[in-house]
């Protein structure tokens, strides 16, 4: 009881009492609207590295979800076009309507911030074009800079936030709506949903198909965040580890083609059900139609059985040989059937 009574933002973070769960600046310990994306993703390390002190104690769980609601502050301050609307919703007005979307160059970013000199990035640029990569890949392959300085520069040029996902534990029910197959194809990681968005990690811009793909599966628009392709891959392997995720039950929606993004299965059509009719029973008295029919039937097998004992003579016993008993036998024996079975009813 004394866990849940503890008010985290306070005793940990040290913000004042107000509203819960507090605004995101007020959460990451930031001025209201601050613009600076360094000065936000600071704020965000420090406080991340002190509320992770809390992770292995009885305060575990609770640390965790703070852990979240951090991360998912800072990947909405520092995605130009999420803080744009968040920072309208906290009443900010702006004199002229900013640009939300793409940032600085990474070429250039690099260069002003002194990661790499003038003559590394203009070898960089010669190498990716040669090897046919991306410049991100040829400095990262030429050792000039790490993985994760990489990504950070690619998330600045393309104006979206960057995300260490070790920090960070992905919603169960958003990857339990996303089959492995989906994920290991595209490289991706989906994350949670906030602010009625799916926010999903990448190593690079996903392709319009899949952002299609996904939209139709949460029925929410979908942002992404750029992290480092091994730590994606890791949070594949972790998540998506066999038996742990449950399989993916609802298919998309088709697209206005028609036709299922997942082209390597097909639906089952359901086998056509083949139903042998029963045989109806009589109920009811016969109907006059019904009744003359079998009158006829009737006298048609009386009239025979004059008929079988002459072909009985002339075929199978022999002429000369008339046996008159079985001759009288077999109308005696037929007629009086019949009669009760078709007449008397």
């Amino acid at each position: 009881m004394a866990g849940a009574a503890l008010d985290v933002y306070k005793e940990w973070l040290g913000i004042p009492d107000g509203p819960r769960p507090p605004d995101y600046y007020s959460l990451l310990r930031l001025i209201q609207f601050e613009d600076d994306v360094n000065k936000i993703r600071a704020n965000y390390k420090k406080l991340n590295g002190h509320v992770r002190k809390y992770a292995a104690g009885q305060h575990s769980v609770r640390s965790q979800e703070l852990l979240n609601e951090l991360a998912k502050a800072m990947l909405c301050l520092t995605d130009s076009e999420r803080k744009l609307d968040y920072d309208k919703s906290q009443g900010r007005e702006f004199e002229e309507e900013p640009s939300a979307f793409g940032g600085q160059r990474m070429e250039v970013s690099l260069v002003e911030q002194g990661v790499v000199t003038s003559e590394q990035m203009e070898e960089a640029q010669a190498y990716c074009e040669n090897m046919g990569l991306s410049l991100r890949d040829a400095l990262i392959q030429l050792k000039l800079v790490d993985s994760e300085v990489a990504a950070e520069a690619l998330a600045q040029e393309l104006g979206l936030p960057f995300a260490d996902l070790t920090d960070l534990l992905p919603d169960d029910n958003v990857l339990d709506r996303v089959p492995k197959n989906v994920v290991k194809q595209n490289s991706i990681l989906p994350l949670f949903i906030d602010q009625d968005r799916l926010l999903v990690a990448c190593a690079d811009l996903p392709s319009a198909e899949l952002e299609d793909e996904l939209r139709l599966r949460f029925g929410i628009p979908v942002r992404y965040v750029i992290a480092v392709p091994f730590q994606i891959n890791q949070g594949i392997a972790k998540y998506y580890a066999p038996g742990l995720r449950k399989e993916v039950v609802d298919e998309p929606k088709a697209t206005a083609k028609g036709k299922s993004k997942d082209k390597g299965t097909k639906a089952k059509e359901p086998e056509a059900k083949i139903e042998i009719p029963k045989p109806q029973q009589r109920r009811g008295p016969l109907t006059e139609d019904e009744k003359k029919q079998r009158r006829q039937i009737g006298l048609i097998v009386m009239l025979q059985s004059f008929a079988l004992p002459f072909l009985l003579d002339q075929f199978v016993i022999g002429p000369g040989q008339l046996n008159l008993l079985i001759d009288l036998l077999i109308p005696a024996v037929v007629i009086p059937i019949t009669w009760l079975a078709v007449f008397r009813k």
